[in-house]
């Protein structure tokens, strides 16, 4: 599209003279004598530039059409023209929001360069809107029940600020896309998200990828390497399933977040961040902490703004709404046409547990769109559901709560174990869930992988 240039000055033969000198640069040009006709045209076309002379003889002046074009929201970006330039004149440009000042008599080729100039930072700032706006989209928390909105109403308190944030919820609730949507809203969105996740990492090399190392700093350390906490100086570090961080790595950890330094492995030389943490928990700390294996004074230090994510059984009111908006997430991405999920199969959904919480939901969603030919969902048409498990008097046998559960987890994992032939990965992905995640499960419940 062929950037169009506004030129709005009283004296004709300057406005020819521009007109001519930008369409030989390639540009579509408009002119403009006075404040008031500027104000019209833009009202009508949208110019990717406008040079305005602050004298403008009868009518409002240069400056009170700047403020107007502000004050109406025109994103075009300002040249300031005049022939009785000054300092004064200058910063009130500038702090009206003018892009540039240019002097008369005017220098064709600085014109030439200052538009150009122009265009191209108009173009980087909407190029730079869309991107906040396409983040803004990608990381929403779909729902409308009462926990999701104030867990919204929450991330946009908080994600301006600088403070520590601790999420905790079950595997698949959204904890990372939480994370996200803070960091979209900070004043860091335009730095890096940093994240790292402490259970994939192997123990050995967990604080290697934390604070870097130097050269020779252990075998196969050909080269120093740069740790998260570097790379995140000035954004954000996302540090995810903190509770199975070392002790070793939870002790240097305390030292960065008290300190802000820290040194690389195998090195002496200290190095100082401003690092925003953002950190993310499925486990009970406090059991841990009870327990030896979580240091009570790095809970603290991280838990400065706890966050508690809902699982999505406790939130069912929501699920007509996510199911909805994956469905025409995977439809777009797939280029087929959205589904139409009946009354019954949304109360089947609903009625479902979902241990994996919105993956496992987002998984199933899309496994609808990409396998089914038919238009409308029943019920009958969904993938083989578990149902709502056990009955509700037979969980009364059990004495506690966490007993019940273990019983129907336990029984779950080994059906869908059985389904896929003991194959933990794909037992995984179909459940939604982390394949550590439930390798740590069936740890919990005492069930041997095959």
């Amino acid at each position: 599209m062929q950037n169009l240039i506004l030129i709005v000055d009283d004296e004709r033969g300057i406005r020819d003279t521009l007109r001519g000198v930008l369409e030989d640069e390639g540009f579509a040009v408009e002119t403009a004598e006075s404040g008031e006709a500027c104000l019209e045209l833009v009202r009508k076309q949208d110019f990717s530039c406008i040079l305005l002379d602050i004298w403008l003889g009868d009518g409002i002046d240069g400056l009170e059409t700047l403020g107007r074009l502000k004050e109406e929201g025109i994103d075009a970006a300002v040249v300031m023209i005049s022939g009785h330039g000054n300092i004064e004149t200058a910063v009130r440009s500038t702090k009206l929001g003018a892009f540039d000042f240019i002097e008369k008599p005017l220098s064709l080729e600085r014109t030439v360069v200052t538009v150009k100039n122009a265009v191209r930072q108009r173009q980087l700032e909407l190029a730079n809107q869309q991107l906040q706006n396409e983040l803004s989209e990608q990381y929403v928390m779909v729902g409308e029940s009462v926990v999701m909105r104030a867990l919204r109403k929450q991330i946009s308190i908080v994600a301006p600020t600088d403070g520590r944030v601790l999420i905790s919820g079950e595997s698949g609730t959204g904890k990372e896309l939480v994370a996200r949507a803070i960091h979209a809203q900070s004043k860091r969105r335009n730095a890096p998200f940093v994240e790292i996740n402490s259970a994939a990492i192997p123990e050995e090399l967990v604080e290697s990828e934390l604070f870097g190392h130097a050269k020779g700093a252990f075998s196969g350390a050909m080269k120093s390497k740069k740790g998260k906490f570097e790379v995140a100086d000035g954004a954000t570090l996302f540090l995810d399933e903190i509770g199975d961080m070392s002790p070793r790595v939870q002790a240097k950890m305390l030292r960065v977040l008290e300190e802000q330094r820290f040194e690389p492995v195998g090195s002496n030389t200290p190095i100082t961040v401003d690092v925003r943490v953002i950190s993310a928990t499925n486990q009970p700390l406090d059991s841990l902490i009870d327990n030896g294996r979580f240091r009570s004074d790095l809970f603290y230090r991280l838990n400065v703004i706890p966050f508690q994510v809902p699982p999505l059984r406790e939130r069912r009111e929501d699920v007509p709404v996510l199911v909805e908006h994956f469905n025409q997430k995977f439809s777009r991405e797939y280029g087929k046409a959205p589904k139409l999920f009946s009354t019954d199969a949304i109360e089947a959904l609903q009625d479902y547990e979902w241990i994996g919480n919105v993956r496992e939901l987002k998984n199933t969603i899309e496994r609808i769109v990409i396998m089914s030919a038919k238009e409308s969902i029943s019920a009958d048409d969904l993938p083989d559901m578990e149902g709502t498990y056990e009955p509700a008097a037979v969980s009364f046998r059990f004495p506690s709560f966490k007993e019940a559960t273990d019983a129907y987890q336990r029984e779950f994992i080994l059906h869908k174990l059985s389904e896929f032939d003991g194959n933990v990965a794909k037992a995984a992905e179909n459940m939604g869930v982390d394949r550590t995640h439930l390798y740590r499960r069936m740890k919990n419940l005492g069930i041997q992988p095959r």
